[in-house]
């Protein structure tokens, strides 16, 4: 009996990153792959496809198929930008010295809170292009700019607004916690008291947020700040993430583990207790070589401890107008291995199968398997290995989201 599918991709090597198939990539070579209902149907060696009627074929041409890329972590909807701390830092000031005269992220939350919603959307365009434009399939955009109850909201529904008008996938993220607003100054508690009772039963009454962050840093709030917004997340049925690590050890990443939080991101300052403590709550770690870069830093994050342990390593941009305003994923694949170490495969799992963890979204995307979303990627390209050694010029041929065709750029 011959099978129907709505889409049937053959003549293509299919690099799954399914960790049960052998090899870093988890090569399928000279594969078939059967979509129907925005799902992956069948995927195999093209020799042992069953007899399939598709309502439209693809020749993939010996092209190389992956899965669509994640960005687990951004910024990408804000105000402004910040140039001129660029050439401060680049003059000797430290991050952390710009940030405590005033500027740093209380320099975007003025310009975020000035921008009306449309002005907001307008200024994203083109950063959310910039990630499509590279393979990504689905992102991760925080608030965290807005540091009051209505920008905080216009922050998150600008990032929904943007889900309606472009294929891609966007995940959001309420990060209320990110810095101590000027307006309560010396009053920190305070603010963490708005954002348990204000901010975030509001967000999560308009369902706006998919998961809860915060930023536990000196220039930011405390560990036991930090664990109230947890608990508040926890009330409201909220995953939870943890910017930790970053500048300093706190114990963060402790206490996000202790959380069973999706993952903490940066851990730059991460001990041989925290790694422990990740590996058993399977809590993600997540690299950001971008901000590494940018702000010169010089401690880096413990990756060999990390794969020696079997945590789970994801890479995202961390797009902000700070710390990394860049937009390419592709890029952070490249840095992910000359700064970090990392594997070409471990790049690529990094923004695919690890990410899709770190966004708690394992069960639907990240791997090409039977069952899960067909977000997909044609690469012309003879290895999978150029994905993180080429930069610019290594383009896709052809996207898919949920197994719909849509055009890169």
């Amino acid at each position: 009996m011959t099978e129907r599918c709505d889409l049937l991709i053959t003549n293509v090597h299919a690099a799954t990153m399914d960790p049960s198939i052998p090899g870093g990539y988890g090569a399928v070579e000279d594969a078939a792959v059967a979509v129907t209902g925005g799902k992956i149907v069948w995927l195999g060696p093209r020799r042992e496809l069953p007899d399939c009627a598709a309502d439209r074929t693809v020749d993939g041409e010996g092209q190389w198929l992956t899965p669509g890329l994640i960005d687990c972590h951004t910024h990408l909807v804000y105000g402004g930008h910040r140039a001129s701390e660029f050439a401060r830092r680049l003059g000797g000031e430290s991050y952390e010295e710009v940030a405590r005269s005033g500027g740093g992220i209380l320099s975007t939350v003025r310009a975020t809170r000035a921008a009306s919603a449309e002005e907001l959307y307008r200024a994203a365009e083109p950063r959310l292009k910039a990630l499509m434009s590279e393979g990504v399939t689905t992102v991760e955009v925080k608030s965290g700019y807005g540091l009051d109850l209505d920008t905080e909201l216009k922050q998150l529904r600008t990032a929904r607004r943007l889900a309606q008008h472009y294929p891609v996938d966007i995940v959001t993220t309420c990060l209320a916690a990110h810095a101590l607003p000027p307006e309560y100054d010396g009053r920190a508690d305070e603010y963490i008291d708005l954002v348990c009772e204000q901010i975030l039963p509001a967000v999560a009454k308009e369902q706006l947020a998919d998961a809860v962050d915060m930023f536990c840093e000196s220039i930011a709030f405390s560990v036991e700040q930090c664990q109230r917004v947890i608990d508040c997340a926890k009330k409201l049925d909220l995953p939870v993430k943890v910017h930790a690590e970053q500048l300093a050890r706190t114990g963060a990443t402790a206490m996000a583990a202790r959380a069973s939080a999706l993952s903490v991101d940066h851990i730059e300052y991460i001990t041989d207790a925290d790694v422990a403590a990740m590996a058993e709550s399977g809590t993600v770690a997540v690299l950001l070589p971008g901000a590494f870069y940018t702000l010169r830093e010089t401690q880096m994050p413990p990756v060999e401890k990390l794969r020696a342990s079997g945590v789970c390593m994801a890479l995202s941009t961390d797009l902000n107008p700070g710390s990394c305003p860049i937009a390419s994923l592709r890029l952070m694949m490249n840095m992910g291995c000359n700064l970090f170490g990392l594997t070409p495969a471990e790049a690529l799992a990094g923004v695919t199968r690890s990410a899709s963890r770190a966004l708690g979204l394992c069960c639907s995307r990240g791997v090409l398997r039977p069952g899960l979303r067909a977000d997909m990627v044609l690469w012309p390209m003879e290895t999978p290995d150029q994905l993180a050694y080429e930069v610019g010029a290594l383009k896709p041929s052809q996207m898919l989201f949920g197994g719909r065709d849509a055009t890169a750029g």
